[in-house]
């Protein structure tokens, strides 16, 4: 069995080099709208915060969160895109730091992960389609769309990446303008909306939930690596759209929230959703449907872009033997890998009848499994592979590179906590959650068994360009 101990070579796999070729690659800017949909989407799904935390604790942890959790992951990205730019991203960093066993491990996580983050975004397209038309509420209706959107951007990523990235760059736009709006309108409301009359909340989340719901917000930055032979030049490109984006992200979730906190509007009004009656009391009903209108292109262009991601797994996993070579074929003229694509589609869209609320302690519990993985990454291959070109490195030598990932892995410990408490299936988020990661070693196991030759080496780096 190949390991990632094997002789080193400055050569791509076949498969790599020909997609590498043939292949439109993105530049910066159109990696940056896709990696914010990947993380981000908008300011929507902010609104439980401020009920959980109040306003200032809500910047605060708004404010902290990206510095704590996200630039620590996007410095750890930054460096092993840059060295490593090859198919498959994070798996094939884990792979190659740890070998077989563990890039198996994280390529499951992530997409056991995406069963349960997928369903949600068609679902939220149809939840605001229908504040602006009842209609499709009726019946199965709501479900037809979300079938209809599953199908949209299945056909979007078979048409390559630079559609995929050229339409979230445009979703951007859209959807922050009403937002933008808002902030220019709210010194103008000042304490106005103190004694506002709001429609009582449901909402029953807490500091402690805010914080995860806040991490929830901002997880998913490694989703952009996935792709990394279809980005122009990745060794400069990469570190550049990380911290980028990480930027964006947060002014598009901290100057929203404080805007409205000029309003003097009450913390406890808000829950999942509000956005929109708040754009109303602001503006009027003008820029209350915008807002609807921006959380339908922020669950299609999330969506559109995950499929982007979640794809080049079995796309990399089948070129290195670890699934059928079916899941390699790659369309002839945009080089997306369509059978992938329409598989995981198909498996996305059997989920969206579940009618399953976000489970954002499991999310997080299985997205920090696997970026425990991409860190420990980080370690050994500064270890095993000190010579390895880097174009961009996390500062501070191998201490820099370990003390990098002990903010995101302490924030982790919070979503321990509670998924001790929060019930799925009649037991704990932790214990299903722990139940799932098993169920990656039992799929190792028996896909080594079927298999039993081994696996294609790990890809070595190419050549500094």
């Amino acid at each position: 069995m190949a390991t990632a101990s094997a002789p080193r070579q400055e050569v791509l796999a076949p498969a790599a080099v020909s997609n590498r070729k043939k292949s439109v690659r993105l530049t910066l800017w159109p990696l940056v709208a896709a990696t914010f949909f990947m993380v981000s989407g908008g300011t929507y799904g902010t609104e439980d915060i401020v009920h959980g935390a109040g306003y200032g604790r809500a910047i605060l942890i708004l404010l902290l969160t990206p510095i704590l959790w996200s630039l620590p992951t996007a410095f750890m990205i930054g460096e092993l895109s840059s060295a490593l730019p090859f198919e498959g991203g994070y798996y094939a960093w884990v792979r190659r730091a740890m070998g077989n066993f563990w890039g198996f491990q994280e390529a499951w996580l992530s997409l056991v992960a995406s069963i349960f983050d997928m369903a949600i975004y068609p679902t939220l397209f149809v939840l605001y389609l229908n504040r602006l038309f009842p209609w499709f509420a009726q019946g199965h209706r709501g479900l037809m769309v979300g079938v209809a959107v599953v199908a949209v951007c299945a056909l979007l990523n078979i048409a390559g990446v630079r559609v995929v990235s050229t339409t979230s760059l445009w979703l951007f736009f859209a959807l922050s303008a009403p937002f933008a709006l808002m902030v220019f309108l709210s010194p103008f409301k000042f304490g106005a909306l103190a004694h506002a009359v709001t429609k009582p909340t449901t909402s029953r989340v807490d500091i402690l939930g805010g914080l995860l719901i806040c991490m929830w917000n901002y997880m998913g930055w490694d989703n952009a690596s996935t792709i990394a032979t279809e980005v122009e030049r990745p060794q400069r490109t990469y570190p550049r759209a990380m911290l980028a984006a990480v930027g964006i992200v947060g002014l598009t979730y901290i100057l929203p929230v404080a805007a409205v906190w000029l309003t003097g509007l009450a913390p406890t009004a808000w829950e999942t959703g509000s956005w929109a009656d708040i754009a109303g009391m602001l503006g009027g009903p003008l820029l209350r449907i915008g807002l609807v209108l921006g959380g339908m292109m922020s669950g299609f262009g999330m969506f559109n872009a995950l499929v982007m991601s979640y794809s080049r797994l079995p796309l990399a996993m089948a070129q290195d033997g670890m699934l059928p070579r079916v899941f390699a074929k790659l369309h002839p003229r945009s080089r997306a890998p369509w059978v992938a694509i329409i598989v995981c589609a198909i498996g996305w869209a059997t989920c969206l009848g579940l009618g399953f609320e976000r489970l954002v302690t499991i999310d997080i519990l299985l997205y920090g499994a696997s970026l425990l993985l991409e860190f420990a990454a980080l370690i050994v291959l500064r270890v095993r592979e000190p010579e390895l070109h880097r174009p961009f490195r996390v500062p501070g030598g191998t201490f820099g590179a370990i003390a990098v990932g002990i903010p995101p892995m302490l924030l982790l410990g919070f979503d321990l906590v509670r998924s001790q408490t929060e019930q799925v299936l009649g037991m704990s988020s932790l214990a299903f959650g722990l139940i799932l990661i098993s169920a990656g070693v039992a799929a190792y196991l028996l896909n080594h068994a079927l298999k039993p030759a081994g696996w294609a080496a790990a890809e070595r780096p190419r050549t500094a360009t």
